[in-house]
């Protein structure tokens, strides 16, 4: 118990000694108004900030890079892949399309390759992962969120082909361009405004 209390109480005073820090930074300021205030501002290291306090951040543009690029969100990705295989595959034909053209199936397969796609998303993570961090010789902190956010993004890719393949084939809906134009554009997009958000933010801090 005493060395629990004695965890406790020196991250209290890390936390406290950060604090502050803060308050001496602001206080060094001409001018300082509460809704102009932007805390990243005044942190040592704003990349380590951010990671430890993103529990508690709002969903901006930024929080939304380490939310979409954890594991939890790729678990969760990952298991819905799994669940939605299991409850349509009763209900599906023997074969299913896995590709289409003007809203017409160019390619069947047997409908065991719903449960593929939970597979390609571990792939995805454990396999192609290193190789797109490689790729983007980024070896520091950008190149690491870019890497879990697209891994993710992917995987998303996975499930909405998945969920499309489903309505397709109970012809529900006929073309999978417009949907994943949509993906792409809104998740780039996001992935994008993030990075120069982190960007503007850090260079504040400097």
């Amino acid at each position: 118990m005493l060395e629990k209390q004695k965890e406790v109480l020196k991250n209290q005073i890390t936390d406290l000694n950060k604090a502050k820090l803060m308050c001496e930074r602001m206080l060094d300021e001409e001018s300082i108004s509460y809704e102009k205030l932007q805390v990243e501002q005044y942190v040592t290291d704003l990349h380590d900030y951010w990671k430890d306090n993103r529990t508690v951040f709002k969903l901006d543009s930024v929080s939304f890079l380490y939310i979409w690029g954890s594991m939890l969100t790729w678990t969760m990705i990952t298991a819905l892949c799994l669940i939605i295989g299991a409850l349509s595959y009763s209900k599906l034909p023997t074969e299913i399309p896995v590709q289409w053209s003007k809203g017409v199936a160019t390619s069947l397969v047997n409908k065991n390759w719903i449960f593929i796609c939970p597979v390609i998303c571990i792939i995805i993570r454990y396999l192609l992962k290193p190789f797109i961090y490689a790729k983007l010789q980024m070896n520091n902190y950008y190149g690491e969120i870019i890497t879990e956010y697209l891994t993710n993004y992917m995987c998303f890719i996975v499930l909405s082909v998945e969920i499309f393949s489903i309505l397709f084939t109970f012809g529900v809906v006929k073309s999978v361009v417009i949907l994943l134009f949509v993906d792409t554009a809104i998740f780039i997009g996001l992935l994008v405004v993030g990075l120069v958000k982190m960007d503007l933010r850090g260079k504040e801090v400097l």
